[in-house]
C-alpha cells in the first residue's frame, strides 16, 4: 500500500527533557520541513487520479517552508514569539487544501503557546488538541480518511498516554507510531483510496513532518534529497540589458518589513503612509500589514528610495529587487500590471488562471486581477492577498476555479481587512468560466450576485482529458500507464490509447445528443490538427451542438470541455 516506514530511532526513547523552548521548536520545524522535502515526490505520487498533477507534497512543502523562512529573522528562546512567527508564515504561505489544513494545525498549536516562554508536556498536549480542533474547523464538511483523521487519531493516542514522567520525545514517539498506523487505515475509510491502492497523501505529508520533528529531537541528521524542487528561478537573458541599455521598465521591488517599536507605533501603524509615498515613485503598488509585518510590492525606477523610506519604520526580513527588462526575458509579452486604484470601487473580481489563453479570456470578460496558478501550481494565501490589494474594492468576488484552491482563497479572505471578500466555490475551470461570463453587478446586492453565480455554475459540467501516469482501476475503468483518461469531477469515465478517442468518448458520456453547447479549452499538448479532427467529428456526430474552442495554453490537460 505504501513505502512509508517508521524511521528515526526507537519508539520509546525515554528522553529526559520535559520543557520545550523557542529555539528547540524552531529546530523541530526545520527538521520536519527537511524530512517532508526529502519525501515530497512520494507524497505527490499518492494521487487518487493517475494524472500528472499530484502536488500535495509540493504544496505542503511550500506551506511549511513559508513558516520556516519567516523564522530566519527570529533569534530567541521565547516559544511564544517563535510559534507566532512560524504559524503566521504558514498561514500566508498555505497552498492547496492539505497546505491550508497544515497551516491551521500549527496555528492552533501556536495560539496555545501564546504568552509562554517555554511549554510543558501538558502545554504541548493542549496545543496538539487545539491544532486538531482548528484544522477540522477550517473544513466545512470534514472527511474522515484524510490528513484530518491522521492528525486527530495520533493526537488522541499521544495525549491519552500523558503521565507526570512523559517527556517531549515521548509525546512525538507516540505521535509518530499512531500516525503511521492511522495512515495505513485511511483506505478503509475512503473507498477511492482503496480503489486506487494508495494511502491519503495529506496524511502522508503530515507523517513525514512529524517524523522529521522526531528525528530532530533524537539528534539525528536528516538526509535531504533532490526529491522536492521548488519552482525554478527564471533564467536571466543577459542580452536584454546591455552596457548601452537605458532603464525603461524599472525594478520589481518586493520586501517584508518588520515594524520596530523603537521606530513607530506598531498597533496604530497604517500602510497608507507607505502607499502614499510609493504613489509618487512607482506603480503596481501592494502594501498590507499583518501584526508587525508589512508586505510591500512596487514597480519603480528608484528602489533605493523605497528601502530608505520603509526602513524609517522597521527592518527588512526579506528584500527582492529585479530588473524588469530581464525579469522574464520577454516582458513585453507579459500581461500589463494594473496600478492599484487610488479610490476603492464598490465591486471587483479576482480569478485564478493557468494558461495564457485562459488568462486573456478572463481579462476580456472583465476580471480585475489574475492569480496565476492551477493544478500543480496552487497559489498561496499571500498571492490572493496581493490580488485583493490590487483590486481595492469594497466587495471582491474570487473565483478559485479549482477544488484544491478554494481553501487558500478562503484563508486569504479571513486575513484581509480592507474589504469584504466573497469566495465563489468554482471548483473547476468550467464553473468559473460560466460564473465569470454571467457576472453582473447591476443589482448592487452581493447576496443576490452570489446567488446568480451559483445558478450559472449549476448549468455546466466540466470534463478533463489527461495522460495517465500509472496503472489503476477507478470507477470500473481499467487504466494503463500512458493511456488517455477522461473524467468529470471525481468520476473516472474513459480510458483510451488515443487522445482523440478519449475526447470523443468523454463527450458522448457527458451528454451526447442532450448537449447544446461545448466550449473546449485547448491545452499545449493538443495540436491544431487534433482540434480540426474533433471539430469534424462533432459536426458529423452531433450536428445540433454548437462547438467553440479557446486556445487556453494550459499544461497537464490537452482538452478541458465545458458542456451545457
Amino acid at each position: 500500500m505504501s513505502n512509508l516506514e517508521i524511521k528515526g530511532g526507537n519508539t520509546a526513547s525515554g528522553g529526559c527533557d520535559t520543557l520545550l523552548d523557542g529555539k528547540m521548536y524552531a529546530a523541530m520545524l526545520r527538521g520536519g520541513a527537511a524530512q517532508l522535502r526529502a519525501n515530497a515526490k512520494e507524497v505527490n505520487d499518492l494521487n487518487v487520479f493517475p494524472v500528472p498533477d499530484g502536488d500535495t507534497g509540493d504544496n505542503m512543502c511550500m506551506t511549511i517552508e513559508g513558516g520556516v523562512s519567516a523564522l530566519s529573522g527570529v533569534d530567541t528562546d521565547n516559544l511564544s514569539d517563535v510559534a507566532k512567527t512560524l504559524s503566521h508564515g504558514m498561514l500566508l504561505g498555505a497552498r492547496g487544501n492539505s497546505g491550508v489544513i497544515l497551516s491551521q494545525f500549527f496555528s492552533g498549536i501556536g495560539k496555545t503557546f501564546e504568552g509562554l516562554s517555554s511549554a510543558t508536556c501538558t502545554d504541548i498536549a493542549v496545543g496538539l488538541k487545539m491544532g486538531v480542533k482548528q484544522a477540522y474547523a477550517a473544513v466545512m464538511t470534514p472527511t474522515e480518511g484524510t490528513i484530518l483523521t491522521v492528525a486527530r487519531e495520533a493526537v488522541e493516542y499521544a495525549t491519552s498516554r500523558l503521565t507526570e514522567e512523559t517527556t517531549v520525545v515521548d509525546i512525538f514517539s507516540d505521535l509518530i507510531k499512531e500516525m503511521y498506523d492511522s495512515l495505513q487505515r485511511t483506505p478503509d475509510l475512503l473507498p477511492q483510496l482503496k480503489e486506487a491502492g494508495v494511502v491519503d497523501s495529506g496524511g502522508a505529508g503530515l507523517f513525514y513532518i512529524i517524523q522529521g520533528i522526531y528525528k530532530t529531537l533524537l539528534g539525528e541528521e536528516i538526509t535531504e534529497t533532490a526529491a522536492f524542487s521548488a519552482p525554478p528561478a527564471p533564467a536571466i537573458d543577459f542580452s536584454a540589458f546591455t552596457p548601452d541599455s537605458e532603464m525603461t521598465f524599472g525594478y520589481c521591488t518586493e520586501l517584508l518589513l518588520r515594524l520596530q517599536n523603537a521606530k513607530c507605533d506598531i498597533e496604530a501603524f497604517d500602510t497608507k503612509v507607505i502607499t502614499d509615498f510609493l504613489q509618487d515613485i512607482g506603480d503596481s503598488i501592494v502594501a498590507f500589514k499583518t501584526d508587525s509585518i508589512v508586505k510591500i510590492h512596487v514597480h519603480t525606477k528608484t528602489p533605493e528610495k523605497v528601502l530608505g523610506f520603509c526602513r524609517t519604520f522597521g527592518e527588512f526580513l526579506t528584500v527582492k529587487i529585479e530588473n524588469m527588462s530581464v525579469q522574464h526575458s520577454n516582458l513585453s509579452e507579459e500581461a500589463p500590471q494594473k496600478k492599484k486604484p487610488s479610490k476603492a470601487k464598490e465591486f471587483g473580481t479576482v480569478a485564478v488562471a493557468s494558461g495564457e489563453g485562459i488568462e486573456k479570456l478572463f481579462r476580456q470578460l472583465g476580471v480585475d486581477a489574475i492569480v496565476r496558478g492551477g493544478q500543480t501550481q496552487n497559489p498561496s494565501a499571500q498571492d490572493f492577498l496581493e490580488a485583493f490589494e490590487e483590486v481595492n474594492a469594497a466587495h471582491i468576488f474570487v473565483f478559485p476555479n479549482n477544488g484544491n484552491i478554494v481553501m487558500a482563497a478562503k484563508q486569504a479572505s479571513q486575513l484581509y481587512d480592507n474589504g469584504t471578500v466573497h469566495v465563489i466555490e468554482s471548483k473547476d475551470l468550467g464553473k468559473g468560466y460560466a460564473a465569470i461570463s454571467s457576472l453582473n453587478f447591476q443589482s448592487g446586492d452581493p447576496e443576490k450576485i452570489e446567488e446568480s453565480l451559483a445558478e450559472a455554475m449549476s448549468m455546466v459540467s466540466t470534463g478533463y482529458i489527461s495522460p495517465a501516469v500509472r496503472d489503476a482501476e477507478l470507477n470500473g475503468v481499467v487504466i494503463e500507464c500512458g493511456d488517455y483518461i477522461g473524467f468529470v469531477g471525481k468520476e473516472m469515465m474513459v480510458s483510451e490509447k488515443d487522445m482523440l478517442d478519449a475526447a470523443k468518448n468523454l463527450l458522448t458520456k457527458m451528454g451526447g445528443d442532450e448537449m447544446y453547447l461545448i466550449t473546449a479549452f485547448v491545452g499545449k499538448d493538443a495540436s491544431p490538427e487534433d482540434v480540426d479532427v474533433l471539430t469534424e467529428w462533432l459536426a458529423e456526430t452531433y450536428p445540433d451542438v454548437e462547438f467553440y474552442t479557446v486556445d487556453g495554453g494550459q499544461d497537464v490537460y490537452p482538452f478541458i470541455f465545458v458542456v451545457e
